[in-house]
């Protein structure tokens, strides 16, 4: 091993090495951070640390290997076309959906690449009103187990439910008004309130990200980021509109790592 990859998040730290040719990553909470520095000292003393990511200064400062800082959104481009070509063999040109702590959305053309777009809406707003929703502090695992339980459709007011048997001017099954369901929301269960919340933020980044599909005229679009890793509920509502918005979805199986591979490969 002679190269690591860590790219420090919001809430998570992940990691990336290539070790007898083999691919291998970590992911530690951002308050296990002592737990990376003493597994780096036991086993890689002699490892090139590159880094990246909001919280990456302030962890490079107690990392004792030698240490190179790398830009965030070209080692998130790069880990993505690796991790693309790697698994599905990769498009020319693509929207690049990050879900990570917030959403950034990138157009990559042959290798490069522009942020056209970004919202504050994403993992952080998932894990924050989850646990403000729930009543107390639960795992992402846990979020996304009670999420998967539930039926947004008893929270969520759709067209079909405004119009009734009339003409809608919309899709009957389109969301009319997330958590519109006013008279139901007291009898609904944290399963309901959760499972709508993470409809809520898979319609608002698709919805940034047709804006983007559409003013770049691209039909595939890969997502990445910590917030989809594992997470079919959201998977499902990222793909719910392929046939009305005519796009292509792809889920990375290691998106999550795409920022440190990125770094790695630098």
């Amino acid at each position: 091993m002679q190269r690591i990859g860590i790219d420090a998040g919001g809430s998570l730290i992940k990691l990336a090495y290539v070790e007898r040719e083999r691919l291998h990553v970590k992911t530690y909470q951002y308050q296990e951070k002592d737990s990376i520095m003493n597994w780096l000292h036991m086993l890689a003393p002699q490892v090139h640390v590159y880094g990246t990511g909001g919280r990456w200064q302030d962890l490079s400062r107690i990392i004792r290997q030698s240490t190179e800082t790398v830009e965030e959104f070209p080692a998130i481009v790069r880990g993505a076309d690796y991790l693309l070509n790697k698994e599905v063999g990769s498009p020319k040109e693509y929207i690049l959906v990050n879900i990570g702590t917030g959403t950034s959305i990138f157009h990559v053309d042959n290798g490069s690449f522009e942020r056209v777009i970004g919202s504050g809406i994403g993992g952080g707003t998932w894990m924050g009103i989850g646990s403000l929703l729930t009543g107390n502090e639960k795992s992402f695992r846990e979020l996304v187990e009670l999420s998967a339980a539930g039926n947004h459709l008893q929270v969520d007011l759709l067209v079909k439910d405004i119009y009734g048997e009339q003409q809608a001017p919309l899709i009957q099954e389109l969301t009319a008004a997330n958590f519109g369901k006013l008279e139901l929301l007291k009898a609904s269960t944290h399963a309901d309130q959760l499972h709508a919340l993470t409809q809520l933020i898979g319609e608002v980044i698709l919805s940034l990200a047709s804006t983007v599909m559409q003013s770049k005229n691209v039909g595939k679009v890969v997502f990445i980021g910590s917030t989809i890793q594992g997470n079919k509920p959201l998977q499902d509502v990222l793909t719910s509109f392929q046939d009305m918005l005519a796009y292509e979805a792809i889920f990375l199986e290691m998106g999550a790592y795409a920022g440190a591979i990125g770094a790695m490969l630098e």
